[in-house]
């Protein structure tokens, strides 16, 4: 039995992490701190408020005094907390720094000061972009390239818990995950956003030509590559994670959403101006992890990406509000 910090753990992938990991370590007890910025979201987790192994802080992973207080009683740091979206560190990149940097360094600080396993989620996003239509794929061996201010703070932030395992000799893991998709996902997101503007009868939008590729990894998969990291991960190393798709670009993938809801692709999708430092393509080699801890996607990607089209046209009360906040956002953008 053990006692798990989980941080972020209101967002999209901590919010599964959670399911998944109640369901599966019914013994273990999880303490949830988020601050609920706009992308934590308690009702993703309304169905364990009321198990006794779990228990919610509202707070900010800055906060150190309440951060010492937490690690101190848990065994292991599971760190999802982070600003995520690549247009609002364009739009606003202050808060990236302060919660991915500064945020990580105090939980860092309390692992050392408390002798605590701290494993940190990240992303492949910090590697920067492959050439379209390559072979090559990010490797753990990739030199970090980043071209946003999302990357270059999850960047920095990996940076700093690797220092913390040389200098410090804090028991660190890292996983660097491919681009996440199902339940409980934000409305801002690239899936769950056509999946509800095709529901409210708005067009599928694509950034300028369609063509940006993406190794798609079901939310499931990557928990599970989490728990095999815990379990047998060995200290001071990084895992990437990936999933099956990695040839299905942006406009395959509008075009099957559409197709699972009975559209017209030809009116059904709308291309949209390009962002800037809109990185064209990402592949994950995933081999390290398959052949070390016995980790590999267990979920095709159509299969799921239909069940999560499914997902979203059934639970409207989850996401419907989240939309309505994000509309500004939007408009300011032009997406």
């Amino acid at each position: 039995m053990a006692t798990l910090l989980v941080t972020g753990g209101a967002g999209f992938i901590g919010s599964n992490f959670i399911h998944y990991w109640l369901k599966r370590r019914p013994a273990d007890k999880l303490i949830n701190l988020d601050a609920l910025t706009y992308a934590g979201n308690l009702a993703s987790l309304a169905d364990v408020e009321s198990n006794p192994q779990y228990q919610f802080v509202k707070g900010d992973i800055r906060d150190a005094t309440l951060v010492n207080d937490l690690v101190s009683h848990a065994d292991v740091i599971v760190h999802f907390a982070a600003e995520s979206h690549v247009d609002r560190s364009i739009l606003g990149p202050a808060a990236f720094i302060e919660t991915n940097i500064q945020g990580t360094f105090s939980l860092l600080e309390a692992a050392r000061q408390y002798k605590k396993r701290f494993h940190h989620i990240s992303t492949d996003e910090v590697f920067g972009a492959l050439v379209l239509d390559d072979t090559n794929k990010f490797t753990e061996a990739t030199a970090y390239n980043p071209h946003s201010p999302y990357a270059a703070s999850k960047a920095a932030s990996d940076h700093l818990v690797r220092a913390y395992h040389t200098t410090y000799g804090v028991p660190i893991t890292i996983t660097n995950c491919s681009n996440n998709f199902g339940p409980y996902q934000h409305p801002e997101k690239f899936i769950p956003r056509m999946i509800t503007n095709l529901i409210d009868g708005q067009p599928a939008k694509i950034y300028g030509d369609g063509k940006y590729v993406r190794d798609w990894l079901y939310v499931e998969d990557h928990c599970r590559a989490i728990d095999a990291v815990l379990e047998r991960g060995k200290a001071g190393k990084t895992y990437l994670v990936g999933g099956m798709s990695e040839d299905v670009n942006n406009l395959d993938i509008a075009k099957k959403i559409v197709g699972y809801l009975n559209g017209d692709p030809e009116k059904d999708i709308e291309f949209v101006k390009d962002r800037p430092g809109h990185d064209r393509r990402y592949a994950v080699d995933w081999t390290h992890i398959k052949h070390e801890l016995a980790w590999e996607p267990a979920h095709s990607f159509d299969e799921w990406l239909k069940l999560t089209v499914e997902w979203y046209q059934a639970n409207e009360a989850w996401w419907r509000p989240l939309k309505e906040q994000a509309e500004a956002i939007y408009k300011t953008t032009g997406q």
